[in-house]
């Protein structure tokens, strides 16, 4: 199938802080970082991603990703650095990943739901696929695409259970396997896996 001759993909990104893991692979909601909030946002405004989806279901950090996001609409701000306003822009708040699949089908243009992909160092079955694989089966399914990646120790099997696909995991090549990406380095290679013209 040549993807160029179907519409455009549409993708969008979900960070989920809840349900997530902790190192004892206990259920936690880990913590929202100023720095996932603003560099993400400007990979996803880089490759296209329609929104970014902060997911925490905690009233005191849905109010901190208010506050920034809310200091960046302001006239000051935006004036001051319109890139930065421009990217946070594509960021909002949700309180789960069904509210995200919920939000996502409204914002369809045909009310379609995503298709929906998590992301993972340590998938350990045999059932992943690659992001070429992923864009293909959306466009296969004249669906959008919902790419999902955990905080912590990574997405709890409750957020697992939410998705429709595995994405192969990113391996760089360490001679001993050592595989522990920062959440933005993960998200800017599959964007760029994804999206790249």
């Amino acid at each position: 199938m040549n993807l160029s001759q179907n519409k455009k993909f549409d993708l969008y990104l979900a960070l989920v802080h809840h349900p997530t893991l902790n190192k004892r692979g206990e259920k936690v909601c880990t913590s929202v970082t100023n720095l996932d909030i603003h560099d993400i946002s400007r990979t996803c405004r880089t490759f296209g991603i329609k929104k970014y989806f902060l997911v925490t279901p905690l009233t005191l950090q849905v109010e901190l990703i208010g506050r920034i996001l809310n200091y960046w609409e302001s006239d000051s701000a935006s004036a001051y650095n319109p890139d930065r306003f421009d990217a946070l822009s594509l960021a909002t708040i949700s309180p789960s990943l069904e509210d995200v699949r919920e939000k996502i089908t409204q914002l369809d243009p045909e009310s379609r739901s995503p298709l929906v992909a998590a992301t993972g160092a340590n998938f350990r079955e045999n059932i992943e696929i690659s992001p070429l694989d992923f864009k293909r089966q959306c466009a296969e399914l004249n669906r959008p695409g919902l790419i999902v990646f955990g905080t912590g120790w990574g997405l709890h099997p409750e957020a697992l259970a939410l998705c429709d696909r595995k994405l192969t995991s990113i391996n760089g090549g360490a001679e001993d396997g050592y595989n522990h990406l920062s959440v933005r380095s993960a998200v800017a290679i599959y964007a760029h896996s994804l999206l790249e013209n």
